[in-house]
């Protein structure tokens, strides 16, 4: 199986909880050795939402490393080969994976915004229903766009889909004062969002990475319970 990974192009380069209630949204605790990540997960794909909560009731996540770190973009984990994985060793290839789960791409209502919560998967040429990794997955960290910028963006996903495409105002306005990664939209599925601790997210997206984007020193995600 070909790495799973969240596409980086080139480009040119507040919300709520994408008009749902917040307080009814399950939450999961994501406990790291650089501290905590609570995280709210959408009703709009409960394929994504169910899985993620199972996997975190098998005590899946635990002790799996945040494996792949692009500061200004994302970090990504949940490769269980990730937990006794030596120093430098190229993780993320998904190969173990006994899954997929099928899109569940609710664009334009929920989108890359910073803090967005995404599941990884493998590249269109061998994925074109772009399936989601069973377990991969990852927090958006990005940066800030202008409009020139983001008419880019639209230009390069209209011909990634073969589709038109345009963001709409309120997006543009949360790209331009939020930042995100709009580059990634209508591609992956977005399952939830971060609601407390952007601030580890922004510690862990600078950490010092080896040529794969793996963190020189490991950043590992002690333990996720559900806690609402």
């Amino acid at each position: 199986m070909k790495k799973i990974v969240v596409l980086l192009m080139v480009v040119s380069f507040s919300m709520g909880l994408s008009a749902q209630n917040e307080e009814k949204l399950p939450r999961v605790l994501l406990e790291t050795d650089s501290g905590n990540i609570k995280i709210a997960l959408y009703d709009e794909t409960p394929k994504h939402r169910d899985n993620f909560i199972k996997l975190v009731k098998e005590g899946f996540y635990n002790g799996v490393l945040f494996h792949r770190v692009i500061s200004n973009f994302m970090i990504q984990t949940g490769d269980s080969l990730s937990r006794h994985a030596p120093a430098g060793k190229l993780l993320g290839e998904g190969e173990y994976e006994k899954y997929s789960l099928p899109a569940e791409i609710c664009f334009p209502k929920i989108f890359h915004k910073r803090g967005a919560v995404a599941a990884a998967r493998e590249g269109d040429d061998v994925n074109p229903l772009r399936n989601s990794s069973m377990c991969q997955f990852y927090i958006v960290w990005g940066k800030k766009f202008d409009d020139n910028m983001l008419d880019n963006v639209e230009e390069r996903i209209a011909k990634n889909t073969g589709s038109p495409f345009r963001f709409s105002q309120e997006q543009r306005d949360v790209y331009r004062t939020r930042g995100g990664t709009p580059h990634l939209d209508a591609q992956y599925t977005v399952f939830g969002e971060v609601v407390e601790g952007m601030e580890v997210v922004d510690k862990i997206q600078w950490a010092k990475t080896d040529e794969n984007a793996r963190p020189t020193t490991d950043i590992r995600i002690k333990r996720v319970t559900i806690i609402e």
